[in-house]
């Protein structure tokens, strides 16, 4: 088993707004910044850009119960299986995000990796809080 770690955040937003807005590829350069520089569509497959090239980027099947489960695909190849959820709490949100230690990982950059993935997670709030909609 490889070591894991369920990072959340609390948005005041609808599951419902915080889900259509997460789900969409188009949306990622706004609030994956950690990475994520901008995005296309080649065919039917999605693509960020990131300081380590282009990667792929596949989400689960759109559906009603807030999983956006999503795989992405390194430049080499490799492909990562990221799950994460999007939960009613209250009249707002839980995002969760669980992150793997990668085989060959050290500590150091599975903990980096975590807070990048914290730091996303707070742009995401930040970005929706702000908006109106």
């Amino acid at each position: 088993m490889r070591k894991s770690r369920t990072i959340s955040c609390w948005i005041n937003r609808s599951p419902a707004i915080v889900y259509q807005f997460a789900s969409n590829p188009e949306k990622l350069p706004e609030w994956v910044r950690s990475f994520c520089s901008s995005v296309r569509k080649t065919g039917d497959r999605w693509e960020m850009k990131t300081p380590d090239g282009w990667m792929g980027i596949q989400f689960v099947p759109a559906n009603e119960d807030g999983v956006l489960d999503h795989v992405v695909t390194l430049p080499g190849g490799q492909s990562i299986f990221n799950p994460m959820r999007v939960i009613a709490n209250g009249a707002g949100s839980e995002v969760q995000f669980t992150l793997f230690q990668l085989d060959g990982m050290s500590d150091e950059q599975f903990e980096k990796d975590a807070q990048m993935v914290e730091a996303d997670l707070q742009t995401l709030k930040a970005v929706l809080e702000a908006s109106s909609g």
